[in-house]
C-alpha cells in the first residue's frame, strides 16, 4: 500500500470512530391517539438526507467489499500487524514510518505543484531534502520540528482542482474508502511512487520486501477497527464520512 495511499485513508477511516455520533434519520410511526407533528416533513425529506446525498450505484459490490475488508483484517491483516509490533522495537518502528512517508513527499511535491500550490510545494520539497540527509534516508522526521508540517496533496485531489467530479463511492479491496475519480488519481501516483523506489537501485526480492513492510506498517498506523463502531449505520457513516473530508482537502 503505497504510502499516498495511507495518507489519505489513515485519515479517513480514523475520522469514522466519530460516525456513533452522528444520528440516522428517520420518520417515527405515530402512536394511536398521538398529536400529529405541526411542522409537515416535505415529501423529497429522503432525497434532503445527508445519507443519500451522494451516488452509490454499487452499493452491492461495495457492501460486499466492505465485509470482505473485514475479514481479511480480522484474520490476516492485523495478526501479521500484532507479530510485527511484538517483535520490533518502538524506535524501529518510528523510522520506518518515519521513511515511508518520506518517500511519499514526492508524490505531495508533484501534486502540489500541479494544483499551483507552490508554498506547499516549497514546504514539502524542503522537508523531503532535510529528512533524505540530516535525517537519514527519511529514518529521522528532523523537519517536523522546526516547523515544516507534512502536507497531503495525491492526484485524486489534483483531479478534483481541475474540476473532476468524484464520481460513485467505490469500495477498495484491502484499501477501502474510494471513489472513481480517486481511483484514477491512484494509478499516477502509484507510477510517481514507483519510481522513487526505483532510485534507490534495490533488486526485485528487496522490493517486494519493503512492499510488505510498507503494507504492515500502513496497518499498523491505523487505530481504525470495522464493526467497532457499534453503529448499525456504519457503511454509511464511513462512505459519508470519506466523501466530505476528499472534498474539504479540495477545497483547501
Amino acid at each position: 500500500m503505497p504510502m499516498f495511499i495511507e495518507q489519505y485513508y489513515r485519515k479517513a477511516v480514523c475520522i469514522v470512530l466519530s460516525c456513533a455520533l452522528i444520528a440516522c434519520s428517520a420518520t417515527p410511526k405515530l402512536e394511536e391517539g398521538a398529536i400529529a407533528p405541526e411542522v409537515k416533513l416535505p415529501d423529497n425529506h429522503q432525497e434532503l438526507g445527508l445519507m443519500s446525498a451522494y451516488a452509490d450505484p454499487w452499493e452491492g459490490f461495495n457492501r460486499r467489499m466492505y465485509y470482505f475488508n473485514a475479514k481479511a483484517d480480522q484474520y490476516v491483516l492485523l495478526p501479521v500487524v500484532d507479530g510485527y509490533k511484538k517483535i520490533t522495537p518502538d524506535f524501529v518502528e518510528v523510522g520506518v514510518n518515519n521513511f515511508f512517508s518520506n518517500l511519499g513527499e514526492i508524490s505531495t511535491f508533484i501534486n502540489s505543484l500541479l494544483q499551483f500550490k507552490i508554498g506547499v510545494a516549497g514546504e514539502t520539497l524542503g522537508r523531503f531534502a532535510l529528512n533524505s540527509t540530516v535525517g537519514l534516508a527519511g529514518l529521522l522526521d528532523v523537519a517536523t520540528p522546526i516547523g515544516l508540517v507534512e502536507q497531503d496533496e495525491d492526484f485524486g485531489q489534483t483531479l478534483g482542482y481541475w474540476g473532476v467530479g468524484a464520481g460513485p463511492y467505490l469500495v477498495l479491496p484491502l484499501l477501502g474508502p474510494s471513489s472513481l475519480r480517486d481511483v484514477t488519481g491512484l494509478a499516477f501516483d502509484s507510477i510517481a511512487y514507483q519510481q522513487a523506489v526505483d532510485e534507490l537501485g534495490m533488486k526485485a526480492d528487496e522490493e517486494l520486501f519493503l512492499s510488505l513492510l510498507q503494507s504492515i506498517d500502513a496497518r499498523a498506523s491505523l487505530p481504525f477497527r470495522y464493526y467497532a463502531s457499534g453503529s448499525a449505520f456504519e457503511y454509511e457513516n464511513l462512505r459519508l464520512l470519506y466523501l466530505k473530508y476528499r472534498e474539504i482537502l479540495i477545497a483547501r
